[in-house]
């Protein structure tokens, strides 16, 4: 597990490793750069905060200039369910009226909170909406209303950490993605 053994014992399996996720990465920033073009503008959303890493490193391979802005979004409560109430606790700075919005996610779970996102953002009138996400848990969405444009990994129902994603504000700087022990979080 390399570089964060202080929370290895947390952790009931590695489902991505480090060089996984960065050769995807690589892979995903060609595929957005292809979809665009030179002239376009670009703003590329950040969902904080698990997606920091993720948007970080996918801007460094994406071969176009883009605008850098975040957005702090929450539903969840102290538990590891939804609440079902999206708060808009940060919101972004850019204007968007005109330009193509890259909205990156760390992961799409039940797809509701990035739908009353993306919601949202339509009324400011952008060009288009594209979604690139890390990991999507398709299998947690009851309704299909949402899916990414660009998706890094689909991965099975479980509770992962790492490269970002959170539980309690811990492990977001794991190198890698990882399954974490059930009775850290029951």
């Amino acid at each position: 597990m390399g570089k964060n053994n202080v929370f290895t014992n947390d952790i009931k399996e590695v489902i991505i490793n480090e060089e996984e996720i960065k050769q995807r990465i690589e892979e995903l920033g060609k595929e957005i750069t292809n979809i665009y073009n030179d002239d376009d503008d670009i703003v590329m959303l950040c969902i904080l905060r698990g997606a920091i890493l993720f948007m970080a490193d996918l801007a460094r391979e994406i071969d176009l200039p883009v605008v850098f802005d975040f957005m702090d979004v929450s539903s969840y409560g102290a538990s590891t369910e939804s609440s079902g109430v999206v708060r808009i606790i940060k919101d972004m700075e850019e204007n968007i009226e005109g330009r193509h919005l890259l909205i990156v996610e760390d992961i799409i779970d039940t797809g509701r909170t990035l739908k009353h996102v993306i919601d949202m953002l339509q009324t400011r009138n952008p060009k288009s909406i594209k979604v690139v996400t890390l990991l999507d848990k398709p299998e947690r969405r009851v309704k299909k209303e949402i899916d990414a444009d660009f998706n890094g990994f689909e991965i099975p129902d479980e509770f992962v950490v790492g490269y970002g994603l959170d539980f309690a504000e811990k492990y977001r700087n794991l190198s890698f993605i990882g399954v974490l022990k059930e009775k850290l979080y029951i």
